[in-house]
């Protein structure tokens, strides 16, 4: 990473979206330099005062003295356009440009689900945390816990992937290499001491906000491919979290809850009004993420029994494509069945795990 990366975050006047589309314009952050205040203003659109303070090099103190402190401190500063960048996060439009890392890069990029929930957790709520997380550390390589290192949920699922030796991530709303909240600094050394990492886009120069911790939560959901929301109320920052994934075009879901429970009031509101998959079990959670698990069987857990099947079931297996949804109709035509005998078949086939149900009246391969 060039200092150039640096300091395209420190220029005044250009924010996280503002530095996103200067690197749409001009690719990297040194050719923004390098560009006169005139292509500033004719390429990107930039206002001038804030092209002259690009042209000037505004940020480049700045920037200097945040290099020497992550060096000081054993901080990896990461850009956008490194190969190491977690390649999920930049397909989100307001990534941030410079991550700094204290851990493994390779967690970052690793298969992430990022799990969220209720700073007051339950002890159902642990406990299904729990349950998920060594479930899907049983199936899934490569498999990384994300989350923001929070009372509650947050640090539950940590300490889950750590108690299942997996490595984990966490998001902080502070800059490196303080955690907060310092309860869980011992937790955070863990997770490094493990393979995991911390990461933050937020510099050792930056003044602390409340706001830091919503625009935390968007790197929450970024990096992974799925959210898994595990109690929250009505209202938070878990459901902000999901919120952002779901933008992100990431899978939600979500653990339910008595109907009574304050703390499930969110997740119950999720599921209710379809913007949260329904999971009980860490292979709900693999079906909707719709992992491929062939790429490393050694580590994978013994499969569970192929179901009996009957003859016909077989027959209309057959005519499901490997990866893509296919319509009843579709099924009905390809294997030759009427629609009455397709529609009892594919029932069979959802009851025996092999096939499972979409919207519009298509299917897929479980």
């Amino acid at each position: 990473m060039a200092l150039e990366d640096i300091a395209l975050t420190m220029t005044p006047g250009i924010g996280v979206k503002g530095a996103v589309h200067l690197l749409e314009c001009f690719a990297d952050a040194r050719t923004i330099f390098a560009a006169t205040g005139e292509e500033l203003v004719r390429k990107a659109g930039v206002r001038p005062d804030i092209a002259r303070n690009i042209v000037q090099h505004k940020g480049f103190a700045a920037a200097e003295r945040e290099a020497a402190y992550c060096e000081r401190n054993g901080i990896r500063a990461i850009a956008s356009t490194d190969p190491e960048y977690p390649a999920l996060l930049r397909e989100t439009p307001d990534y941030p440009h410079v991550l700094y890392v204290q851990g493994d890069l390779r967690a970052l990029g690793a298969r992430c689900l990022a799990v969220v929930g209720t700073r007051e957790a339950t002890s159902y709520g642990v406990d299904m945390c729990n349950r998920l997380v060594e479930g899907l550390a049983r199936r899934v390589p490569g498999l990384c816990i994300v989350s923001g290192l929070a009372f509650g949920i947050d640090v539950a699922a940590h300490r889950a992937a750590l108690d299942a030796g997996i490595p984990t991530v966490a998001v902080l709303a502070n800059s490196l290499p303080g955690v907060t909240p310092v309860q869980h600094t011992r937790v955070a050394h863990d997770m490094l001491a493990r393979g995991g990492a911390l990461a933050t886009e937020l510099p050792s120069q930056a003044r602390q906000k409340g706001t830091f911790y919503v625009a935390r939560n968007r790197i929450i959901a970024g990096l992974a491919a799925g959210c898994l929301v595990v109690e929250s109320p009505d209202s938070g920052g878990s459901l902000l979290t999901a919120h952002c994934a779901d933008s992100y075009n990431r899978s939600v879901m979500a653990v339910p809850g008595r109907a009574t429970d304050r703390a499930s009031a969110g997740t119950n509101h999720l599921i209710r009004n379809r913007k949260a998959q329904l999971v009980l079990t860490a292979d709900d959670i693999l079906r909707e993420l719709m992992w491929d698990l062939g790429a490393d069987p050694a580590t994978l857990a013994p499969e569970a029994p192929t179901p009996d099947l009957t003859p016909e079931e077989r027959t209309l297996l057959g005519c499901f494509p490997e990866a893509d949804p296919v319509s009843a109709e579709r099924l009905t035509e390809t294997s030759g069945f009427d629609p009455g005998l397709t529609a009892t078949l594919l029932v069979g086939l959802e009851l025996a795990g092999a096939v499972r149900q979409l919207p519009g009246n298509r299917y897929i391969k479980a």
